[in-house]
């Protein structure tokens, strides 16, 4: 009698165990044939139908469907946002759009159907469509904060700053994410709009706003000097100017020709040229050593404005430089070799008009100006110097 109970007491653990799981698994095949009961044929029809690249076939299906519940919802959700990714766009829309259709549609689907919609039409380039369902989603607990960003993208892409200024503020608040860089862009891009209207008042209180924003912004300070040097003066834009140099040099070759200006204007040549050669240890730019090379030339003449153009390319090689150092070498050339030197810069100048003189950093878009916001993967700031 002892050893039988020892023997069930070492028993009994293994075999309770595999009790259970003898029960769980016909508990799970139970389970399993009432949801497939549950499920319609035309689920399955449809899904063939996908899987076989029949896919008008299968969104008819799909759409046709009634008996659409919490089994199948997300996989309808799923095939559309499959049919989006594939570039399929107009059968995402109809897929979407037939599950927002229902009367009896669960709030929280009903939202992550609008919010796909919404991206649907955002891949076809309808924003206006693609807006109306972001604004809606404003009041959703659940994407509010998705539909502003995509609210501030799509105003962004309709060049609607003031719209995309209030949405970029109302986000910062919501998620307490910094908002500060594209808030300050959405200030000069107003300022920029308004001096294009002569509205010169509405232009500056613009960039006092931006730099009220960010301090730092070098274009709020490049947009606050052209507006100080329209009314002569020249002593706040230089403040302005040189504040840039001080902050961000990747931007710099931007203000050198009006920093020039500014010191030209108050008669401080001596001074200019202290501050440029200082630049320039700091940042090497083609566009400040001409303007250095500019003045040595007007005081001391063409051969020691070669010396320091030489000097300069060969401390910072590069195809600019020696397009500046060749237009050089023909003021002190003999006129038989300037000839030679002509052929030089013909064929320099092509090389150059073939190489981008901004790139971004972001993505690589090339162009031959400076655009604030890249027009390949509209980031701020991302275009610089090529």
């Amino acid at each position: 009698m002892i050893i039988l109970l020892i023997a069930l007491l070492f028993l009994t653990p293994p075999l309770a165990f595999y009790l259970g799981y003898q029960l769980h698994r016909r508990k799970e095949k139970r389970f399993r044939r009432r949801w497939l009961r549950r499920i319609p044929r035309s689920y399955f029809v449809g899904l063939n139908f996908l899987l076989n690249d029949e896919t008008d076939k299968a969104v008819d299906i799909f759409t046709k469907m009634l008996g659409v519940d919490s089994d199948t919802i997300e996989t309808h959700l799923a095939v559309g946002k499959l049919f989006r990714r594939k570039g399929e766009v107009d059968r995402a829309i109809r897929i979407h759009q037939n599950l927002i259709a229902r009367a009896q549609l669960p709030k929280r689907y009903r939202e992550q159907s609008m919010y796909e919609l919404g991206q649907d039409y955002l891949s076809a380039g309808v924003l206006d469509h693609a807006e109306k369902i972001f604004v809606e989603l404003i009041n959703s607990k659940s994407y509010a904060h998705a539909a502003l960003k995509m609210l501030i993208d799509i105003y962004q892409q309709e060049r609607d700053w003031y719209n995309a200024l209030k949405m970029a503020k109302q986000y910062e608040t919501l998620t307490q994410h910094d908002m500060r860089h594209i808030i300050t862009h959405c200030y000069c891009e107003i300022a920029e709009s308004a001096a294009s209207k002569e509205e010169i008042k509405e232009a500056e209180c613009a960039v006092q706003e931006a730099l009220l924003v960010d301090a730092t912004s070098v274009r709020a300070s490049l947009l606050q000097a052209k507006f100080y040097m329209q009314r002569d003066r020249y002593k706040e834009a230089l403040c302005s100017l040189l504040q840039i140099s001080d902050r961000n040099l990747a931007h710099f070759s931007e203000s050198v020709k009006l920093l020039a200006l500014c010191y030209e204007k108050l008669g401080l040549e001596e001074e200019l040229m202290v501050e440029f050669k200082r630049l320039l240890e700091q940042q090497p730019s083609v566009a400040l050593a001409l303007v250095l090379a500019e003045r040595i030339h007007k005081v001391n003449g063409s051969k020691v404005a070669l010396i320091f153009v030489l000097d300069y390319v060969r401390r910072h090689p590069s195809l600019r430089g020696l397009y500046l150092l060749i237009n050089f070498y023909t003021f002190t050339a003999e006129e038989h070799a300037k000839q030679d030197l002509s052929i030089l810069q013909n064929l320099m100048n092509k090389i150059l008009s073939q190489k981008p003189d901004y790139q971004c950093k972001g993505c690589g878009f090339a162009s031959h100006k400076l655009h604030w916001q890249c027009p390949g993967c509209r980031q701020w700031d991302t275009v610089v110097e090529g």
